[in-house]
């Protein structure tokens, strides 16, 4: 009778080991930014930022209901930008797997733009994430607009508010200096100005880096933008279609 023989195959040597996973591909179009404190930090051509490790995403300016305000002011503006924030905002969430979502500040824009029209399009959309916690920093427009409703499920907070202990990166809506902080902010809907060898100009949404303080472009679809000058020290990176571009120095 034959017998079965087992045999177990040699353990590789250690130069031929498994090599490590790789790191995480940097996502599409992003620019990273280290700040001081060692923690890394993408900007996004979604216009927003990436917290890999805390597997966190930040927006500011939203102004959900703004287009709702002026038809009601009588004003002539499309339809839509809500639904279109929505969208973008589910792209942002699928595209980088978050579990937090940060709004800094400027959540809602008006209180006659809240009505119900409004609340029974973010309601649902809240339901389908609702595994991702949210937070809301306020801004100066929530002051005047007032807090989401319980049932969105958003936590509120403050600025300066710190979103992870022990890690000195604050969040805000103000752009603010803070003593051994970083701040992260809004509030100025940043742009930046291009300009061409034939006098042609391109004005575009931008995130302004100066030490201790990032300043968000607005994510909202009708929001707008500002030319609100920055701080001489600040350096820009423009957000063009599909991609963030680090502007040279004037």
């Amino acid at each position: 009778m034959m017998q079965a023989v087992t045999t177990y195959a040699a353990a590789p040597p250690p130069n031929e080991l498994a090599p490590p996973p790789a790191a995480p591909a940097a996502p599409a179009g992003a620019q990273p930014l280290a700040l001081p404190c060692g923690t890394a930090l993408w900007l996004l051509p979604q216009r927003a930022v990436w917290w890999p490790a805390e597997r966190m995403v930040l927006v500011a300016d939203v102004h959900f209901g703004k287009a709702a305000t002026f038809r009601r002011a009588g004003q002539p503006v499309p339809h839509g930008t809500t639904g279109d924030n929505l969208a973008r905002l589910d792209a942002l969430l699928r595209a980088t797997g978050a579990q937090h979502l940060v709004f800094l500040g400027d959540f809602l824009h008006a209180r006659s733009g809240a009505a119900d029209a409004l609340w029974q399009q973010l309601q649902p959309w809240r339901e389908q994430h609702a595994a991702v916690r949210m937070t809301l920093v306020r801004g100066n427009h929530d002051a005047h607009a007032g807090d989401p409703p319980a049932a969105m499920g958003i936590e509120l907070a403050n600025e300066p508010w710190a979103p992870v202990d022990g890690i000195p990166v604050l969040a805000c809506h103000h752009p603010q200096k803070a003593d051994g902080a970083t701040v992260l902010a809004g509030h100025l809907h940043p742009t930046v100005t291009l300009r061409g060898m034939a006098r042609d100009r391109l004005r575009l949404p931008c995130f302004a880096w100066s030490p201790g303080l990032l300043v968000l472009p607005a994510f909202g679809a009708f929001t707008g933008t500002s030319s609100v000058p920055l701080t001489p020290d600040a350096r820009c990176f423009a957000v063009a279609a599909d991609r963030v571009c680090p502007v040279p120095p004037a």
